[in-house]
């Protein structure tokens, strides 16, 4: 158990005298998973996580409740509390580098959302709002699941930039397979997306697709 552990071995203790940054995956883990089960410590849950996936860390970078539950001694609560740190971690990422973030390139795109989105094991399509000086406004999540015209309907997309006064927007999504060729659905939902966005005075200035650690710009690629 943790608390037969040394002082200076035992993870709270380390965070508080060392810092967060001197702490293993395990450690920080165990740190948010306060307490263990019956026959394992809570370090030793924090490894049982770290190596129930070949992705290790990743794995929690999208993983569900119910994945996280099927490890032993990993119950609902345990679950949620580690989902909810991954989620907030995100977001505190996003959030910090959304003030006054300027799009000049793809790769301005990529900086912001590749490390959140490379990971997802489902094909999110969000939007970059922008405003006239094409600052970053907000970052709007609008479909889960396989890109098709059905579920990125126009409607949904220029509602929200309506409503958050953007003079263009970026389309951003994800392949899970970690290749970002783009497919003929991408153009074609692309090119709609345009035409919408031209009857409303709203420009679509690109539409980036993010593998893992890669990515393409369709208009890099003169595809829109």
């Amino acid at each position: 158990m943790i608390k037969n552990l040394p002082p200076d071995q035992r993870p709270r203790e380390k965070l508080l005298s060392l810092g967060a940054r001197n702490l293993s995956n395990s450690e920080l883990l165990a740190i948010l998973l306060s307490t263990g089960s019956k026959e394992q410590s809570a370090i030793s849950l924090a490894e049982s996580i770290l190596s129930y996936s070949k992705e290790g860390l990743r794995f929690l970078t999208d993983c569900t409740v119910e994945e996280l539950s099927c490890i032993k001694g990993i119950g609902l609560a345990k679950s949620s509390q580690l989902i909810a740190a991954v989620e907030l971690g995100k977001r505190i990422a996003l959030t910090t580098k959304a003030n006054n973030y300027k799009i000049k390139s793809p790769e301005d795109v990529t900086a912001l959302l590749m490390e959140e989105m490379r990971y997802n094991k489902k094909e999110y399509f969000n939007i970059l709002l922008l405003n006239t000086k094409h600052e970053l406004i907000a970052v709007e999540n609008i479909s889960v699941g396989s890109l098709n015209a059905s579920i990125v309907h126009p409607r949904e997309v220029f509602v929200r930039a309506i409503k958050r006064s953007s003079s263009a927007i970026i389309l951003v999504h994800n392949h899970p397979s970690g290749d970002p060729s783009p497919s003929s659905e991408d153009v074609s939902i692309t090119n709609r997306l345009i035409e919408a966005g031209s009857i409303l005075g709203i420009k679509v200035l690109d539409h980036v697709i993010i593998g893992d650690g890669v990515y393409t710009s369709l208009k890099e690629k003169s595809l829109m």
